[in-house]
């Protein structure tokens, strides 16, 4: 369930998420083409806003993020300032010939970059990602947590 309505750009982010690291640019594609190029003239992709899911459970947190096309090479997960888990990448634009002629194009390319601060009972040192169907898997386990020391006092009578 999405906090944010789908007139903000169709971002799918949660603003009272304290760990989530996304933040809506009002600017995103202000006087720009269509959106598609930044003042520099390189592609700037709607890919930007990988989709990915984060749930916890008992022993992890679990990140699974939609990159449909790319290959694990082009896909980089990185731990920074202790516990900030970031995943990016860039799906490269296709090769044009002079003589081809473009119907339509609605794949996007470019870089794109997501970042998530971790609390602070997960075990960055221990990430574990993989890749397989265009789904990436970011597992962070979790510090066990520290059960109550219950000692049993004999009541004398």
């Amino acid at each position: 369930m999405s906090l944010i309505p789908s007139f903000f750009g169709g971002r799918r982010t949660n603003v009272f998420d304290p760990f989530s690291l996304d933040v809506w640019d009002p600017f995103q594609g202000f006087m720009t083409p269509s959106g598609l190029a930044n003042a520099s003239g390189k592609d700037v992709a709607a890919f930007t806003n990988a989709k990915v899911d984060w749930r916890e459970t008992p022993e992890a947190h679990v990140f699974k993020a939609d990159l449909p096309g790319l290959k694990k090479e082009e896909v980089k997960v990185e731990v920074e300032d202790g516990n900030i888990l970031q995943i990016s990448g860039e799906r490269s634009s296709e090769n044009e010939e002079k003589s081809d002629q473009w119907h339509r194009v609605e794949r996007s390319s470019g870089k794109f970059m997501r970042r998530f601060r971790l609390p602070e009972n997960a075990k960055m040192e221990e990430v574990k990602a993989s890749m397989e169907n265009g789904v990436l898997s970011v597992t962070v386990p979790k510090v066990p947590e520290k059960k109550p020391e219950v000692k049993s006092i004999d009541v004398s009578g």
